[in-house]
């Protein structure tokens, strides 16, 4: 009876575990996914603004 009673306990448990792992790795890829994605943003438009305000800064308001 105490067997019967472990087992059924382990295989009770860890499909709720599986899936909870399952769902931390997924939403963790998705959060460090949407990191990276704004890092790189932030330096594409860091470089555009640059370059925008070196154009500006070249350009000759007399013309």
């Amino acid at each position: 009876m105490p067997e019967d009673f472990w087992g059924n306990a382990i295989f009770s448990v860890t499909p709720t575990i599986v899936i909870g792992l399952i769902f931390w790795f997924a939403m963790r890829a998705i959060i460090r996914a949407d990191r990276s994605e704004r890092d790189v943003f932030s330096e594409v438009e860091a470089e555009e603004r640059a370059r925008l305000e070196a154009n500006a800064r070249s350009a000759d308001p007399h013309e």
